[in-house]
């Protein structure tokens, strides 16, 4: 019996060894370096766990070792959250959202040919001057038919879109009043650079029956490039002096194809039109979620204007602003005709804007040069000075007003063009315009845009430093840090 027990407690201690040595070794692998997809996906997660709006909400995610656009989207609240991307490179992202992008210089708006049939076709809504496309002769208005020779479809026009950041081809066509009706051009081959498009596309001003009309047509929000970071605000900040200059009373906004951009500058623009504003009246209160909110610098934030010299404002007849939107108009956009309403009245022309009052801060991973995503997470929650932000479902327009349904579209600036037509025709009170058969075309489906592919489609961003302080501080914890 002395044996058996002997034996027995031999058999306990070497039993109790190896699960010590086992559980040893399981701790060291535990607090090996994280590697590859692993390390970039901790990252991911250490920033959504402090920096996601809907920080009580996110999801579970997958294996930490999975693709981290997979991870990414794993832990989103959708479909509430529409917005919120990861991209693969975080310079090219910059890049993008300045407006720097590898093109041939011309953007499109897609629509079914006939709901009969499964064709689409495309429609040339602008050319970026010196571009490839604009050497080619190619105008807004023209009808494209086939990429690389191939007929879109609803099947395969997304594949063919995607052949644009490439040399192709393009069969266009041009409207010919004289036969009332397309007719096909030369077919066009073209290169493909990298761009810098100018956000501030076209101003004029229109004198009509004695009213003064300033007219801007704005694509995106921009401060500048790196290497002239407020070329374009300063660019505003002189359309304004010059609308100013020429006394105009009327100001037309064209936001139709303007999806987003930077939070700065949209206060400077908003800071061109609000009367009597300066730094102590507020464009915009900001919420964010439960972890940053215990943060001082993040309780009350509020975005103020800033006093310029070049404000409308005063000026302004009935203290009203025209705004031209599409289905595409979004974010700063929206931040604007929101943060406004409480100053002035905002008159809108078009369809029924996107609908997007949260916004982002990109985020890079500074301390692992082997990570070269970027990550624009919703962080942040925007209402105007008096508290209103219930515009989830876009801003419906004043006067409803689509350019899909015009047969083709006239150049930017004509005052035939339907949308600015529809608006001047407001200003100066007379009655509604009666559609033009000749014009109208109102079974023709709209299915999509080349600016719905832009990274800055449907942005706020905030370069908030305080916030990528924090953030960086605080990288590498898989919870939230301490408040």
């Amino acid at each position: 019996m002395k044996w058996i027990y002997k034996k027995s407690s031999l058999i306990n201690f070497l039993l109790f060894s190896i699960l010590l040595c086992f559980s040893s070794c399981k701790d060291k692998d535990d607090v090996l370096p994280l590697e590859g997809d692993a390390k970039i996906n901790t990252w991911i997660k250490s920033i959504m766990d402090q920096a996601y709006f809907w920080l009580e909400d996110m999801r579970t995610p997958i294996a930490i070792s999975s693709e981290p656009e997979k991870y990414f989207e794993s832990l989103l609240f959708r479909p509430t959250d529409r917005f919120s991307a990861i991209f693969p490179d975080y310079q090219q992202l910059i890049k993008s959202l300045q407006g720097v992008s590898k093109e041939a210089g011309y953007e499109i708006l897609l629509a079914r040919e006939s709901p009969q049939n499964n064709n689409v076709v495309a429609f040339v809504t602008y050319i970026k001057e010196g571009s490839p496309a604009d050497l080619a002769g190619l105008k807004r208005g023209d009808m494209i038919t086939r990429i690389n020779g191939t007929r879109m479809t609803l099947e395969n026009y997304q594949d063919l879109l995607r052949q644009r950041s490439e040399p192709h081809s393009i069969s266009p066509f041009r409207f010919d009043t004289q036969t009332d009706g397309f007719v096909a051009i030369d077919n066009m081959n073209l290169t493909t650079l990298e761009l810098s498009e100018n956000p501030n596309f076209l101003d004029t001003v229109y004198t009509v029956n004695n009213e003064k009309i300033g007219y801007v047509v704005y694509h995106f929000f921009a401060p500048g490039t790196t290497a002239q970071p407020n070329i374009y605000d300063n660019q505003m900040d002189q359309i304004f002096a010059d609308f100013k200059s020429q006394g105009i009373n009327h100001l037309i906004l064209d936001f139709r194809y303007n999806s987003g951009g930077k939070v700065s500058s949209a206060v400077n623009l908003a800071s061109l039109i609000a009367p009597g504003v300066g730094e102590n009246d507020i464009l915009s209160k900001v919420q964010y979620n439960s972890f940053l909110s215990g943060f001082d610098q993040f309780k009350n934030v509020t975005r103020n204007f800033r006093t310029k010299a070049q404000n409308l404002g005063p000026i302004l007849s009935d203290n009203r602003i025209y705004v031209i939107t599409s289905n595409r108009t979004a974010s700063a956009s929206e931040l604007i005709i929101n943060g406004l309403k409480p100053y002035m009245d905002v008159f809108m022309v078009g369809d029924v804007t996107v609908g997007k009052n949260v916004g982002s801060v990109a985020l890079e991973d500074e301390d692992n040069p082997d990570n070269k995503y970027g990550i624009l997470p919703i962080v942040f929650r925007d209402a105007n000075k008096n508290g209103q932000s219930d515009f989830g479902n876009g801003f419906i327009p004043n006067i409803s007003a689509r350019e899909i349904t015009q047969r083709w579209l006239l150049p930017f600036g004509d005052t035939d063009e339907y949308l600015l037509r529809v608006t001047i025709n407001r200003i100066l009170g007379n009655p509604p315009i009666d559609e033009d058969a000749r014009m109208l075309l109102s079974d023709r489906i709209d299915i999509g845009s080349s600016l719905d592919l832009k990274p800055r489609f449907g942005l706020i961003i905030d370069d908030n430093p305080e916030m990528k302080s924090i953030l960086s501080k605080n990288a590498g914890h898989k919870e939230p840090a301490k408040k």
